[in-house]
């Protein structure tokens, strides 16, 4: 209770102090709780039910879906907000983030964002061509209460340069094309954005291979400078150099960049398997037992030095790399491992959250579901963080001892059911009966 009056009051204040502003502020938290109370999928018609059975606000459906269609909703201004509250977000003096994309099936022929894309993970009996919404996300990777958590905190829909070029309705908004950007500018300018929210923090990005590279890296770097570093993993066909060697007093010419050529990951990996160590790693939930061989290398894509990483298993190998030399080796396949958090958090997002079962069409109504969907994950995260004592996990899974997302958002749909919310954003009308919500409570647990 006493967490939810931290949480929800800042967000309010993005909205204007007008009769309009304070009823949308109203509706606006009340709607995020909708999102993350673990009843239905997030479907806008399902939230209305949500809103005026559970909560027992007054609202017609005309004006609700003028609200969530609406093209004014101070996003920006929210997420900044909610950033601000999310508590100690620095990892070993660093903001960590982790960049990917997904992709979000639809049925509808008339959604925004929506194209005949390429999905590398289908399986044998699915499309490999699914229509659906690619987005590109980034979020915080934070230790939270023992386990690592994604916290969303920006994302862009990407629509290919042809399907913009061919003006379909499914890349108009507000009735105007939107401009083309490939996904690492998207990817870039959301960096920035949030950099500049944390100024003079270094930002580490963690991704895999695809965006990994200098791409991403050149125009982040040229803006911050030193503040940024990238840490992903190496193909296996990429090109190690040595570091340049030490220049002689007076000797002529300009100073070498790169040392000698070593040879490819590939082939470098099997040189240093025997000069490699064993090393404690608290790694997918667990303190594992890694062996792990280190050294610095020149990289010519990214025209910098980087710290190289092999992990080996007993038939294969993994190479990683970070422009940011003060990790050690530790942190470095920790912080990679926990990138998978933000594959998981899709899962969330389009599975628990509910957000691949919407089917509106209009462009402010797609992205402000999604925006909803998105802000509602990171405060079910920031919740859990400020949660004493730490969550229990309902439903025992063997292996696995931290709490579930889902744990969450049962202990705020608690709180945000009970009598006593009232106190912390009022409401004109009565609160549903207690009875109906302990029935709910118990189908959901």
């Amino acid at each position: 209770m006493f967490i939810l009056r931290d949480l929800l009051p800042p967000l309010q204040t993005a909205f204007s102090a007008t009769p309009l502003g304070r009823e949308r502020a109203q509706w606006f938290v009340y709607t995020l709780l909708a999102v993350v109370v673990p009843f239905t999928s997030s479907m806008t018609s399902n939230l209305l039910r949500t809103l005026t059975t559970l909560f027992g606000l007054s609202v017609s459906q005309r004006r609700f879906y003028t609200f969530m269609a609406s093209p004014t909703l101070p996003w920006e201004q929210l997420w900044r907000v909610l950033w601000g509250l999310i508590p100690a977000p620095l990892t070993a003096g660093r903001l960590v983030v982790a960049l990917d994309d997904f992709i979000n099936p639809k049925v509808g022929r008339k959604i925004f964002g929506c194209e005949a894309i390429f999905d590398h993970a289908a399986k044998s009996n699915q499309s490999k061509y699914p229509w659906a919404q690619n987005v590109v996300a980034l979020g915080l990777l934070k230790p939270i209460k023992g386990r690592w958590a994604c916290l969303p905190l920006a994302f862009r829909f990407y629509l290919p340069k042809k399907t913009i070029e061919a003006k379909t309705r499914t890349v108009k908004k507000g009735g105007k094309v939107v401009p083309f950007q490939t996904k690492l500018a998207q990817a870039a300018a959301m960096i920035l954005e949030i950099a500049g929210d944390f100024a003079g923090v270094p930002v580490l990005v963690v991704t895999d291979s695809w965006f990994g590279n200098n791409g991403l890296f050149k125009p982040v770097r040229e803006a911050l400078g030193l503040q940024f570093h990238l840490l992903s993993r190496l193909r296996v066909t990429s090109v190690l150099y040595a570091l340049p060697p030490e220049r002689a007093p007076k000797q002529r010419g300009a100073k070498r960049k790169y040392g000698q050529k070593l040879g490819s990951v590939a082939s470098l990996a099997g040189q240093r398997r025997h000069r490699a160590k064993g090393y404690r790693v608290q790694l997918y939930g667990k303190l594992r037992e890694v062996l792990a061989f280190e050294e610095v290398f020149m990289l010519k894509t990214l025209k910098c030095p980087v710290r190289v990483v092999w992990v080996y298993r007993k038939t294969q190998w993994v190479a990683l790399f970070t422009t940011d030399l003060a990790l050690s080796v530790e942190q470095i396949i920790e912080f990679y491992g926990a990138r998978w958090k933000i594959e998981s958090g899709f899962k969330e997002l389009k599975q628990e959250i509910g957000s691949q079962k919407s089917q509106t069409r209009n462009a402010y109504a797609v992205t402000n579901h999604l925006q909803f969907c998105m802000m509602a994950m990171t405060l079910t995260w920031i919740y859990a963080d400020r949660l004493q004592p730490n969550p229990q996990r309902r439903h025992k899974v063997k292996g696995r001892t931290s709490f579930a997302f889902s744990d969450v958002r049962r202990i705020i749909a608690e709180a945000a059911l009970s009598q006593d919310f009232e106190g912390v954003c009022p409401k004109p009308s009565s609160p549903p009966r207690k009875s109906l919500v302990d029935v709910l409570l118990r189908m959901v647990a």
